[in-house]
């Protein structure tokens, strides 16, 4: 847990590389955002809006938000509230909550200039000081989206459609009096904070809107089609998320839906049991993290449970993306058994526990994915002759390097792979890519690769141990990796040679 409110908010901001700050509301327009724009940047949410989409910070006061919060399944990485009030496994913060009369508006505002943070009746004021203070921690300028607050009122269309059910109460009435003021309020707020820390940017269509919401889609670039064109992918792209989730389900549901809009066809995590992967000695060393101070407690909480992974479960069957799991021992192979997984992985890094490695070729008989990095030609013929019961075999070429030097990809590998598929047909290659960028992946397809691995991030943080190829969520960089992969099917095509319908003869031999 956090000492402080402070420390709360730096240990949420420093899992983000963007300067950016979304602020949500719960009005209509909201709809017209895709959720995934979420992904890449620290959420505040206000009140119970974190059924729009998961949220970083929920800022409320009122019973009725408690309630509307935990009838949702609590979609938030921490609170701040004045209520009395607990989440399961959250970080929650209690602030005094200062009541908004006639006579105190000034005061509010002048908290507000102040740099005080309270409750404020009107929450979004107590949400741009949260923004504030993240710009302190950051020491720059931060660009704040204000996403949901439409200020306008029609009568059985106060809230988004992704808002299930009103927990307020409130008569129409009630609401436009609220939204009148809100308004009037924000617009003080834009003045106030004009040259600020912060650059304010409404989303809407209000005479103050910076951007409207097909705008704000277009700039974190989720108005785009998949680059394939609706046309069946051959190649098989897996956002290998490792343990980049951190142990936080919000920031795995995160990572997992912006991988689904990226376009990747499964997300891949790892599993093992810590107790007893590591020696003692291991788990006893010291270790910088916000998890403890050993190791052992560090990868402790890097483990999904059996819950985590039933929520991983429903999510991808939910969002049509395909998962599985990196087995690193047995006690974890049987774990993994309750979910009856399709597919399974046993990395490179694994590759010399040739009992586990046996075991599972006894005991599994479905698609098996096995990275060869750091193994010969000896290592090969062993998983060839030890993996025959299993439906399908995917050799995945990898280098153990962070990041793989060019001329260590061995895409020539890829190659022997697809050769070797004509000899044993249940066999099928691939490629991980520990390479920068999309190149070594793209010519893999090429040599005949049909599942290609990339890691990926969500934002930097200044603990964590990030392998240095992975790619930022938060950025475009992942859907640019999954475009070219795409291009790349295209320009490969088919073995078979044919006339195309695009071909013509610009001779053509005279009759007779």
């Amino acid at each position: 847990m956090a000492d402080t409110i402070s420390d709360l908010i730096a240990n949420i901001a420093s899992t983000y590389a963007t300067d950016t700050i979304f602020i949500l509301g719960k009005g209509p327009s909201a709809d017209l955002i895709d959720p995934q724009v979420f992904s890449s940047a620290l959420v505040i949410a206000l009140n119970d809006a974190e059924q729009i989409a998961p949220a970083d910070i929920t800022v409320f006061h009122a019973d009725w938000a408690k309630a509307g919060i935990a009838a949702n399944g609590y979609r938030s990485r921490a609170y701040l509230t004045s209520a009395d009030f607990t989440a399961p496994q959250r970080e929650v913060a209690h602030v005094e909550h200062v009541p908004l009369t006639q006579e105190s508006t000034d005061l509010m505002m002048q908290r507000f200039q102040a740099g005080v943070l309270k409750i404020e009746d009107v929450l979004f004021m107590t949400a741009l000081q949260v923004a504030r203070q993240v710009a302190a921690i950051r020491g720059r300028r931060q660009t704040v989206y204000m996403v949901g607050f439409d200020f306008s009122f029609e009568a059985g269309h106060a809230y988004s459609e992704r808002v299930e059910r009103d927990f307020t109460g409130a008569t129409d009435n009630d609401r436009r009096l609220v939204f009148t003021m809100q308004e009037f309020f924000f617009i003080n707020a834009l003045y106030i904070l004009k040259g600020s820390e912060l650059e304010v940017k409404h989303v809407g269509a209000k005479p103050f809107s910076v951007l409207s919401p097909t705008e704000l889609n277009h700039l974190f670039g989720r108005q785009l089609e998949p680059a394939n064109d609706g046309r069946p992918n051959k190649v098989s792209v897996i956002a290998e998320l490792t343990t980049n989730h951190f142990g936080d389900r919000l920031r795995l549901e995160r990572m997992i839906r912006s991988s689904k809009a990226s376009g990747a066809d499964y997300i891949k995590l790892q599993k093992r049991d810590v107790a007893s992967f590591y020696a003692p000695e291991q788990l006893s060393a010291p270790y910088v993290s916000p998890f403890g101070k050993t190791f052992g407690e560090y990868r402790q909480q890097l483990e999904l449970s059996r819950d985590d992974f039933a929520f991983v479960d429903k999510l991808c069957r939910d969002l049509n993306i395909g998962w599985f799991v990196s087995v690193l021992d047995q006690p974890s192979f049987e774990f993994l058994q309750e979910f009856d997984p399709p597919i399974i992985k046993l990395p490179s890094t694994i590759s010399e526990h040739r009992d586990y490695l046996d075991h599972v070729s006894k005991n599994y008989r479905r698609t098996v994915v096995l990275s060869t990095g750091m193994t010969d030609d000896a290592y090969e013929r062993w998983v060839l002759e030890t993996f025959t019961a299993c439906e399908k075999l995917v050799l995945m070429q990898a280098n153990s390097a962070y990041p793989t030097p060019l001329e260590d990809c061995g895409v020539g590998i890829v190659r022997h792979y697809h050769e070797l598929s004509k000899q044993y047909p249940h066999l099928m290659p691939a490629y991980s890519s520990h390479d920068f960028g999309w190149l070594g992946s793209a010519l893999a397809v090429a040599a005949g690769a049909r599942m290609v691995e990339k890691h990926v991030k969500l934002g930097n943080t200044e603990w964590a141990h990030f392998d240095a190829v992975a790619v930022d969520l938060t950025t475009p960089a992942f859907k640019e990796y999954v475009d070219r992969i795409r291009e790349a099917e295209r320009i490969v095509g088919e073995e078979e040679k044919k006339v195309n319908s695009s071909e013509h003869h610009k001779y053509r031999r005279k009759a007779g």
